[in-house]
């Protein structure tokens, strides 16, 4: 085999790893909301780039196998040409040529390139990573089977797709890190933004009865005086009841109306624009990116018989992560008032998973969503102020009713009960 065919086969090795390393940081720091965003966007590669993102352990696994491949083709080739020229110290050379070679050019370079054009190397490198990964995956799962073959006889966990860290793993790092100490805020920050992808819009919606809503025959002068008084920049309109939301008032529109020359009687229906629907049961992730996407700040939150459950804003989807929001406007009440070691009164609208955080308990969450709703299941009906009903070691006191709804409930421990609930 000829001196410059080996050589070119050397350079060809070198630049087939250089782009392998490119594609495996690119696809590594591609997140699945920005590939899907791009898919949306109708860039080229990227239907290609979502399910890579969506499954990502078996290409990259293909990729590592390929690195390794073009390494050893790229140093027992160039050991070949150095050894036919020189007698002596050929090893040496090769060495010293290659290591620098590979660092500067297959390891530095294209990995600096995929972190400053993530989105560019991503989408080139989908449309050769997907096919290749395809057509190697089954060579990648026998290799897998020999490596879990080894870790056999070791102590440790078999590997099942790749050495990709879990969303356990990552939590309990950030949980127990010694070397590197993490803030609470940001440990609670990391959970939230883990727990977002897996929250519905029910849990983070404003219900149904807590909803600031006007009629859509309303004229401007009432609109004008609901807004002011509720401090919101979008309220809901309605027309006939609140389960047939037809628009939604923005205060922007209804001001600069206000400052031009009106009919008399003008009605709010004329201002209402159109409203965004979604489902209950609808990933809050989903509702963010829709809503960015379609450039509006309210979606109204229905039911499965289409009635209207309550509505969510994207500043209620942006707390799940960072925590409440509190403007100059904002006069609620908190969520939680310790009262001594055993005893707290709360919102009747507080989760329940958040109170089995707080007491370390087990209060069901699959029925009910909120505290408010696990005393009606347990009492049966709306109960009145200062009755009480237990579940296991925790008894709950109805110290605020309003209507039918329940305001607020004060928490206490108290000695287990034989039966599950019981109605005091």
């Amino acid at each position: 085999m000829s001196g410059v065919f080996l050589v070119v086969a050397v350079v060809a090795a070198i630049v087939c790893a250089s782009f392998l390393v490119m594609a495996e940081c690119a696809l590594t720091r591609m997140g699945r909301a920005k590939a899907h965003h791009l898919a949306q966007e109708r860039k080229p590669g990227a239907e290609l780039l979502v399910r890579i993102v969506d499954d990502p352990a078996p290409f990259m696994n293909v990729l590592v196998m390929a690195e390794v491949i073009m390494y050893v083709i790229a140093v027992v080739t160039a050991t070949s040409v150095v050894v036919r020229y020189l007698a002596h110290g050929a090893e040496i050379v090769v060495i010293v040529v290659m290591s620098v070679a590979l660092f500067v050019v297959v390891e530095v370079v294209p990995r600096s390139f995929a972190v400053q054009r993530t989105e560019r190397a991503a989408l080139v490198a989908a449309r050769v990573v997907y096919p290749l990964g395809r057509a190697l995956a089954p060579l990648g799962r026998v290799l897998l089977l020999v490596a879990n073959g080894l870790m056999a006889i070791l102590p440790g966990r078999v590997l099942t797709k790749g050495p990709f860290a879990t969303e356990e793993e990552i939590r309990r790092d950030v949980d127990e890190d010694e070397e590197e100490v993490i803030e609470e805020e940001e440990q609670e920050l990391i959970h939230s933004i883990f727990e977002f992808g897996g929250t519905v819009v029910r849990e983070v919606m404003v219900p149904r009865p807590d909803m600031v809503t006007i009629e859509a025959s309303a004229d401007l002068d009432t609109a004008l005086a609901t807004i002011t008084r509720a401090g919101y920049s979008r309220i809901p309109i309605f027309e006939g009841d609140t389960d047939n939301i037809i628009g939604v008032l923005y205060a922007k529109d209804l001001l600069k109306r206000s400052q031009e020359e009106v009919p008399s009687g003008k009605k709010v229906r004329s201002l209402g624009r159109a409203p965004l629907f979604v489902p209950e049961q609808k990933k809050v992730a989903e509702l963010l990116r829709e809503m960015q996407q379609q450039r509006v700040h309210m979606a109204i939150v229905v039911d499965e018989y289409g009635g209207t459950a309550g509505l969510a804003t994207i500043e209620d989807l942006i707390e799940e992560i960072v925590g409440e929001i509190v403007d100059e406007y904002d006069q609620e009440e908190p969520l939680v008032e310790p009262l001594d070691d055993d005893t707290m009164r709360v919102d009747a609208k507080m989760p329940i998973d958040e109170v089995n955080e707080l007491l370390h308990a087990n209060l069901p969450h699959e029925e009910w969503d909120t505290v408010g709703g696990l005393v009606i299941g347990l009492t049966g009906r709306v109960p009145l102020v200062g009755e009480t009903v237990r579940f296991d070691s925790l008894e709950f006191l109805t110290e605020r009713v309003s209507g039918r709804r329940i305001q607020k409930v004060v928490i206490k421990r108290v000695q287990p009960q034989p039966e599950e609930a019981v109605l005091e």
